[in-house]
């Protein structure tokens, strides 16, 4: 039999969730995590007794709302924690249930909710133990209850650094500093755009306010160098104004922003547009979140980076139109009223990018010696030979040099690598192409029985 489905229990997905239950459809909801609520608002272990409001701070609210509007729809979908899914072709998703147990799960319309991931443009030294991306950090605190060191240095750019920086330090870890490569003046330049959200402004503004009152050090503007040591972490260097410093530490974590994950649009045949805004490729949808290919819906950061709220309205929004298509009736004024809030965080998201804009001197800067894809260990310089052989779609370069053919099947390394044929190749990012989705999307355990 055919179900509804939706893949991913984060803000989206439950609002998606909560929204068809309402209209009397029961969806399958999978989800990779073992308890729903997405990264933003993960829920720690089920043994763990710290306090939501330690655990997401400003958050707290929203996130026991959506923690509570999940756990109110027991009984009334059929929920399926960690499972996750591999593969996609219409109308049969592949997954796996707690990395043992296969199935194939046919579906008739399905609402993509696959949220996003940290984008890495690396540096010399980031292979090292001790390195982690803000998201792995973030996790780290939340789920797991401790710190990924004990003198740590986030780095990179983005409202996530911010964030990861005020809740380690609330956690009583040592932030020993916090490496920002946008420059206060973009910040400044931006503040109309972020205007249009003052409730959010005003928490970035009070996590900044309050590192310094903690005496944490900020420094703007800063060019990241790489980061030394031999069994692990040992240091952090960057150049800031010309100058070159370094600090001592015992862990790392950075990233430039979140990329969304797109792999299970691809795989359904979704076409898929350049997004400036968002500096990526991404499927399209159109204004109620129907996506190119018949049955599919698209909501929250996989289809693009608008925060935790707007994932909630685009999951609802996505739901109400499912429905509609359905032939169900659904409230107009409030699909309408969703689009409009989406539009306004859209104006918002534009002051995001020109606040933290993307580090334009990384692919120039980057040695050829870089590891970029560490599932292949490809470099810079064998990324630059291929182009300089005459390859430049991003494509023809993995068939030639491998990069993004390992266990991330490029999701860690594909922006890296794109940034750097399109400097090398002296083509605009937007005319390399774009990696192309492969089954399975993340690495799946030996022996495992596939069902034909």
């Amino acid at each position: 039999m055919s179900e509804i489905v939706i893949i991913g229990a984060g803000p989206a997905g439950i609002r998606a969730a909560q929204t068809l239950v309402a209209h009397g459809v029961r969806p399958v909801l999978l989800d990779e995590a073992s308890r729903g609520g997405g990264q933003i608002y993960r829920q720690q272990p089920a043994h763990f007794r710290r306090s939501a409001k330690t655990l997401y701070g400003f958050e707290a609210a929203k996130a026991q709302a959506l923690h509570t509007a999940l756990e109110q729809l027991h009984g009334k979908l059929d929920y399926r924690p960690e499972t996750l899914v591999w593969n996609a072709e219409h109308p049969v998703l592949d997954t796996l249930h707690q990395g043992q147990v296969a199935d194939r799960l046919a579906f008739d319309r399905v609402i993509i909710a696959t949220g996003a991931t940290d984008r890495v443009l690396p540096i010399p030294g980031w292979t090292l133990p001790g390195v982690y991306t803000l998201g792995a950090a973030q996790i780290a605190l939340k789920f797991q209850g401790c710190a990924i060191g004990e003198r740590v240095v986030l780095a990179g750019s983005g409202p996530l650094l911010y964030l990861v920086a005020y809740q380690y330090a609330k956690a009583g870890a040592t932030v020993a500093a916090v490496l920002d490569t946008s420059p206060f003046s973009a910040q400044a330049r931006a503040l109309p755009y972020l205007l249009l959200q003052p409730a959010t402004f005003a928490k970035g503004l009070y996590y900044r306010a309050w590192l310094a009152l903690k005496g944490i050090p900020v420094h703007q503007g800063v060019t990241l160098l790489g980061i030394e040591g031999t069994q692990r972490a040992s240091a952090v260097r960057w150049s800031q104004g010309g100058r070159a410093q370094q600090l001592a530490c015992d862990a790392v974590a950075f990233a430039h922003a979140l990329r969304s994950e797109t792999q299970l649009a691809d795989l359904l045949g979704c076409q898929f547009a350049w997004n400036a805004l968002n500096r990526a490729w991404l499927p399209v949808r159109d204004a109620q979140g129907r996506a190119s290919s018949d049955g599919v819906y698209l909501a929250g950061d996989g289809a693009g980076i608008l925060g935790a709220d707007g994932a909630e309205m685009t999951g609802e929004l996505a739901a109400l139109t499912l429905l509609a298509d359905l032939g169900k009736p659904i409230d107009l004024r409030r699909q309408r009223h969703l689009q409009r809030r989406l539009a306004t965080l859209q104006h918002f998201r534009r002051g995001l990018e020109q606040a933290f804009p993307f580090p334009q001197q990384w692919a120039r800067q980057t040695p050829d010696s870089l590891t970029v894809c560490r599932c292949e260990q490809i470099t810079a310089g064998e990324i630059r030979d291929t182009v300089r052989a005459g390859h430049w779609e991003i494509n023809r370069v993995k068939a030639m040099c491998r990069v993004g053919m390992g266990r991330c099947q490029g999701r860690v390394c594909g922006a890296a690598a794109a940034e750097l044929i399109a400097c090398e190749s002296g083509r605009p990012l937007d005319q390399v192409g774009r990696l192309r989705g492969q089954a399975p999307v993340k690495p799946l355990p030996f022996g495992l029985e596939i069902k034909p």
